[in-house]
């Protein structure tokens, strides 16, 4: 999970031109737009690479050579076969949903040791704006010091413990995400 703002629908990590501002990182669920692995309908179990097509990424061939850049495309097919492009995309796509199931199952396990805990916070921008932060949940660290040896362990093993420790680390960033949050309204 990533916060990206302080207040409904805010991106302090794009800029007005709707690019990600450097040098921050791009999260996968993004940079893997315009694709996406969706279910096979026909298929049990079995994923399919999917495109939207309205993307500005995707170019109709007939209509490349107009472009700007001289119609320079990677196709996703040669004949039957796809292209380097194409694999490169299938292999982003497969590798992202690895990680997403793997990240929901130690969700899953997090919460089944009850460390969540719902929280709400005010914060005050420079300029004296006062926003309420509400409806977030959080790792709760005197739980996960309490658990038993038997619990924490079975966090371990399912690779829970590096996501608990990366988001209680990332706590601290709230001061840095309130600092971004002044400086783009004061430059409105």
């Amino acid at each position: 999970v990533i916060i990206t703002g302080v207040r409904q629908d805010e991106n302090l990590f794009v800029d007005a031109d709707g690019r990600w501002s450097e040098p921050h990182y791009i999260p996968a669920y993004v940079r893997r737009y315009p694709f996406i692995l969706a279910d096979d309908s026909k298929t049990a179990g079995r994923l399919t690479l999917c495109i939207d097509r309205a993307s500005e990424r995707i170019v109709d061939q007939l209509l490349a050579p107009f472009r700007e850049d001289g119609g320079k495309i990677a196709p996703f097919f040669n004949g039957t076969e796809p292209t380097e492009a194409t694999r490169q995309a299938l292999a982003f796509c497969n590798q992202f949903q690895t990680d997403f199931n793997a990240t929901r199952a130690m969700i899953e396990k997090i919460e089944a040791h009850g460390l969540f805990a719902p929280r709400q916070s005010k914060v005050t921008l420079e300029g004296g704006e006062v926003l309420n932060l509400t409806d977030f949940q959080v790792i709760d660290e005197a739980a996960l010091n309490k658990l038993s040896d038997e619990a924490f362990l079975d966090l371990r093993k399912s690779g829970a413990l590096g996501m608990l420790y990366c988001h209680l680390a990332s706590s601290n960033s709230w001061t840095s995400l309130v600092y971004q949050a002044s400086i783009r309204k004061a430059r409105k």
